[in-house]
């Protein structure tokens, strides 16, 4: 009997890989950070073979730290940052270009051009996404017109196309040596090039976007065996490679929020709220995106609606980072701590424009209200502020769309450890809000469904029963966050609308 799943939870600005035993618990975790490139104003990339780099690293000390052997590793599921674009030749592995981050809005232009056509929504319907710098699609179509070589590439079917799920599980399975070029379901519908129907490229939308359909990976779903880990890989064993989910999916996955109805958060780079909308297509009239949360084997796909915000966890780095407030991302709290309240300051991070539910690529960020009176603790009160917000912002255009009022929210994610932020949530959205006993539940989900592929877990009701509540915060009826504070945010976040011209 094989122990353990493996997981590889490569985000935005770390890679992790964590062991799981059946009763859903660590057994061994080790985490590393890669480089943020910023190039120009707006630009975001990744160096893709420093993640690779990072990604053998880390779990080879995680294996290491559970004292574990390749034959105790039952499978290998990935979660990756979504809609990070990466694009390398098949033939010697090399990659053309950075990658090119999710929050990246130098497609700009190209959004532009497309919805000259049809508008932000002219490819909603088969794909749930409206036009935005946001998805992969335009940023392949950039690189096709930029990067030498790589058009020609593509038409001779060197240059290949994925997100880092796929570029991870390529070189996981061979890289040039027979690498599986594929991806998952719930990836693939962040392209903006998926028919959420056919769960197919739509050849359609590529040939508008301009985008050869033999760069693309094979579409699978989520919890299958794709292929193996060879014996001198990073596990030193040959492993299955059997779960692929895009992250705030698996964060749904590794919460259990398997019915209908559940909802979570996922508080991390940035804030990811989905609704598991069950085999139904719910397409938003209210800025949220409709997409896959997951399909198991060959059951029929799960569907969701999701509320995207580019920046929450990024405003805490960016207070250390950028302008040295504070020493470490965990001093955040302490700091807000030392004032009652934001003292009339608002901060809108529209760093990379406005997401759900604005979908504003001409806004930025905002700071309003300043007086004299303003200090340092109330910029690390507005900081947590702005996350809860935004997040309040998702959640009525949510329960608009589905007509489904939440109850509760499950929350993950790193930021959830902030036990004033949680604080702060529950009052602006005046329900409570609850913390698993697992909070990376991102990782957890990649194991279970690379788990559920190999039969480590037989069935979802198996999953389920290893989720434990952690804590709850119940809102303060005495709070105005979720009205006057509320009311204050909205007009600020109308102050960051049409800054580029």
């Amino acid at each position: 009997m094989r122990d353990y799943i493996a997981a590889i939870d490569q985000g935005t600005t770390s890679t992790r890989c964590m062991l799981f035993n059946h009763a859903g618990e660590a057994v061994g975790s080790h985490q590393l950070e890669h480089e943020q490139i910023y190039p120009k104003p707006g630009w975001v990339e990744h160096n893709p073979n420093e993640i690779w780099a990072r990604t053998r690293d880390v779990a080879q000390e995680a294996m290491r730290k559970a004292e574990a052997k390749p034959q105790d590793v039952a499978a290998v599921g990935v979660t990756n940052q979504r809609e990070t674009t990466v694009v390398w030749d098949k033939v010697s592995g090399k990659v053309y270009y950075n990658a090119l981050v999710w929050q990246d809005t130098r497609t700009d232009k190209i959004i532009a051009e497309l919805g000259r056509e049809g508008g932000q929504n002219r490819f909603q319907t088969q794909v749930g996404l409206p036009l935005a710098t946001y998805f992969s699609g335009p940023k392949i179509r950039w690189m096709l017109e930029n990067v030498d070589g790589v058009r020609a590439a593509a038409e001779q079917g060197r240059a290949l196309f994925g997100n880092i799920d796929t570029w991870l599980i390529w070189n996981l399975t061979g890289g040039v040596k027979g690498g599986k070029h594929i991806t998952d379901v719930t990836n693939a519908s962040r392209t903006m090039l998926m028919d959420l129907k056919t769960l197919q490229w739509d050849v359609e939308i590529c040939q508008a976007i301009g985008i050869p359909l033999q760069m693309l990976p094979e579409i699978c779903p989520s919890s299958q065996v794709y292929g193996y880990t060879k014996a001198d890989d990073i596990f030193g064993g040959v492993i299955p490679v059997a779960g692929d989910l895009g992250d705030q999916q698996a964060a749904m996955v590794g919460q259990a929020c398997f019915d209908e109805g559940e909802a979570k958060n996922t508080y991390g780079t940035g804030c990811f709220m989905i609704l598991n909308t069950g085999n139904n297509i719910v397409l938003s009239k209210n800025g949220l995106l409709t997409t896959i949360c997951y399909q198991f084997k060959e059951e029929p796909p799960v569907y969701a609606l999701e509320g995207s915000i580019a920046i929450t966890g990024a405003l805490v780095q960016w207070l250390r980072d950028n302008l040295k407030i504070i020493e470490s991302a965990d001093q955040v709290e302490d700091l807000a701590k030392t004032v009652e309240d934001n003292g009339g300051m608002y901060f809108v991070p529209a760093f990379s424009g406005l997401f759900a539910p604005y979908w504003r690529a001409d806004a930025r960020g905002a700071i309003v209200g300043l007086t004299r009176y303003v200090n340092r603790g109330h910029f690390a009160r507005a900081v947590l502020e702005a996350t809860a917000f935004q997040t309040r912002e998702v959640l009525d255009a949510m329960n608009a769309d589905s007509g489904v009022e939440l109850k509760a929210l499950k929350v993950d994610g790193g930021m959830v450890q902030n036990d004033l932020l949680m604080q702060i949530q529950a009052n602006v959205l005046q329900v409570p809000v609850i913390r698993p006993l697992v909070p990376e539940t991102t990782a957890l989900g990649a194991a279970y469904a690379a788990g559920y592929a190999v039969g480590f877990w037989k069935s979802k009701e198996e999953m389920k029963k290893n989720w434990q509540m952690d804590k709850t915060w119940k809102p303060n009826p005495d709070s105005n966050a979720a009205t006057e504070l509320y009311s204050q945010w909205k007009k600020a976040v109308t102050r960051t609308f049409d800054w580029v011209e």
